[in-house]
């Protein structure tokens, strides 16, 4: 029998933790904001700018597979409360070295790094205790309001920096952000998470740990399928929307106000895939096929994207991406909670992220280079072809018997 919807509201424990997750995820976006306003500030250079959003991004590549044996380890609660904490004491540090005149490049470089490392932890523990907040069924209902708080968030934290910078001062910007982190804590701390038995003794290596993770997900077959679906997903609709200062200048010959635009429908495209997801209960068969349905349409709108002209229907191609990528992405988070064991959770979802975060940025290197020397238009039906034929090969080349379990598991 498939699970019915249950909404993740109705939870009690998920309803205190929501307030949380509103004003950290804001105030996150906020500081993100802020630093790569300040890198060009101080600097004008594209280079710097690029610097600073590697550093806030890079050490997740890297680290985030340590943190995930740590969320296996802890009280994901507790190691919420940290990493939210040094988010904003991150956010405070620079508004105070703006209000005494010593913020200079080796203090923006510090903090990017710092953020980098401190989200590096964040996420994998965030996606750890999301289970222990809400019924399995109601799972994707937690991570499709998750994804609707990133995007939204997404959107107006930068709107909301950018109005602070105008009418306040870049030092009152900042700590606006790191008190609206300190205000997610109260929420946070109210909610109860008992851990039992938590699994990998405190004498067992970090390095045994994660090859553990390693060998407990080549053994499961519907896992790598999920981890196969979250790549095709990333190189595809998300470096699309990572490349969308170069859809607004190669196919539109767009300036600012052409950006903001298909930045605002591809916020708002994520939005409404969130609220899909959201209302999905715990099948897993349904979800991977959201997942299939969502892969091939995604690949055929990028297909597509390139041979439209106009800001109109370019920015609705962009919506229908973004809305597709936000589903596939969401429902294979939620299949990777459901499908995991309590005691790989962590560090299986720390691969994802890996995954998820690192993906679009190599895709976006392969389809940015291609993009100067060829056709854009081109190298997006490669793209998408590429996609529909690795897909198709990840489902067929997948056993029979997880085929028939995919298809008949709940």
């Amino acid at each position: 029998m498939p699970s019915a919807h249950l909404s993740a509201f109705k939870s009690p424990i998920y309803r205190r933790y929501f307030p949380s997750a509103i004003f950290s995820t804001l105030g996150s976006w906020i500081l993100r904001f802020l630093l790569g306003w300040s890198a060009w500030d101080l600097t004008h250079s594209a280079t710097w700018v690029g610097i600073v959003a590697g550093l806030m991004l890079a050490p997740a590549l890297v680290l985030s597979p340590l943190f995930g044996i740590v969320a296996d380890r802890i009280n994901p609660r507790n190691g919420l409360l940290l990493t939210i904490s040094v988010h904003a004491l991150l956010a405070g540090v620079a508004g105070a070295a703006v209000f005494a005149g010593v913020f200079e490049l080796p203090v923006l470089v510090a903090l990017a790094l710092t953020l980098g490392i401190a989200t590096s932890a964040h996420t994998p523990i965030r996606l750890a205790l999301v289970p222990h907040l809400v019924p399995r069924e109601s799972l994707p209902s937690a991570i499709g309001y998750s994804a609707i708080i990133f995007n939204t968030s997404r959107i107006i934290g930068p709107a909301l920096g950018a109005w602070l910078l105008h009418a306040a001062s870049p030092a009152l910007a900042y700590v606006s952000g790191a008190l609206l982190m300190f205000a997610a804590l109260p929420s946070l701390l109210a909610v109860p998470v008992q851990i039992d038995n938590r699994p990998g003794s405190a004498n067992a290596g970090f390095f045994r740990e994660l090859g553990d993770g390693l060998r407990y997900t080549r053994a499961h077959t519907t896992i790598r399928l999920v981890l196969g679906f979250t790549l095709i997903n990333a190189l595809l609709g998300r470096t699309v929307i990572e490349l969308l200062p170069a859809v607004s200048g190669l196919l539109l010959a767009g300036d600012s106000a052409t950006l903001a635009t298909l930045t605002a429908f591809a916020g708002a495209g994520s939005i409404l895939g969130g609220l899909v997801v959201s209302r999905q209960g715990g099948n897993v068969s349904r979800l991977f096929k959201l997942i299939l349905g969502s892969l091939t349409l995604g690949a055929l709108l990028v297909a597509a994207l390139g041979w439209f002209t106009g800001l109109a229907p370019v920015a609705c191609v962009i919506a229908g991406i973004s809305f597709i990528t936000t589903i596939a992405g969401t429902s294979n988070q939620a299949l990777a909670q459901l499908l995991v064991d309590d005691k790989f959770r962590g560090r299986v979802l720390s691969l994802w992220t890996m995954i998820a975060m690192g993906a679009p940025a190599a895709g976006a290197i392969i389809m940015g280079s291609l993009g100067d020397i060829m056709s854009f238009p081109v190298v997006l039906l490669g793209f998408a072809v590429a996609a529909l034929c690795a897909v198709g090969w990840l489902w067929l080349a997948s056993s029979a018997d997880t085929r028939i379990k995919v298809g008949h598991t709940s």
